[in-house]
């Protein structure tokens, strides 16, 4: 695999991690309502649910999807349901006040992020699409091992930074303060966002 190859995937792959989607939503979302440390492991997470959707398009899952059309829709259906579960949940709590804590004291714990970062990741599956479609037509299958695990490395760097980077500047006082203010529309509004976006899922 050539470098010019390399860096078209890295910088493919950077461009659709910044475009909106499931992942920036919920981003947003913890980080104006809990914090910067739970948003930065729920980046975290999310860096390792599109690893894991890089790793599974290596190994041939896309091939997978070619052979058995019927698999793709399965798991596009119940990303979409999970999607969906997260919008009734923001929606149904969206006049319920924050938690009261001390302010170095996270409303949700890393680790529950940081899960929370990899199921809304894996919930979504085009990223298989998308790195099915970039790793067939640019990785040659004899790349040598270490070039892929760069690859993954590379992946998951794009993917948790650019989130951490909207983290940062999402959970600043201004942002928060706003949040408090208008809980409850915020989050009907990420709820009906996230809701959109299932949809949107599930009609392919």
């Amino acid at each position: 695999m050539t470098l010019v190859a390399f860096l078209t995937v890295a910088t493919l792959h950077l461009l659709a991690a910044i475009s909106p989607g499931p992942a920036f939503v919920m981003c947003l979302r913890v980080s104006v309502a809990e914090g910067f440390r739970p948003a930065v492991a729920l980046s975290l997470g999310m860096g390792l649910g599109a690893t894991l959707w890089a790793f599974a398009a290596l190994a041939g899952l896309a091939v997978l999807f070619e052979v058995l059309p019927m698999a793709l829709t399965v798991l596009r259906f119940a990303g979409a349901a999970f999607l969906i579960w997260l919008a009734v949940m923001m929606w149904k709590h969206a006049r319920k006040p924050l938690p009261q804590s001390a302010p170095d004291v996270p409303v949700r714990g890393s680790a529950s992020a940081f899960r929370l970062g990899i199921t809304t990741q894996l919930a979504n599956p085009k990223p298989a699409v998308f790195f099915g479609a970039v790793f067939v037509g640019l990785v040659p299958g004899d790349t040598a091992l270490w070039v892929k695990a760069l690859l993954l490395a590379v992946v998951f760097l794009n993917e948790a930074l650019w989130y951490i980077a909207v983290s940062r500047l999402m959970s600043g006082r201004p942002a928060q303060t706003l949040y408090r203010k208008a809980k409850t529309h915020l989050d009907r509004l990420f709820g009906g966002l996230m809701a959109a976006l299932a949809v949107k899922l599930a009609a392919g």
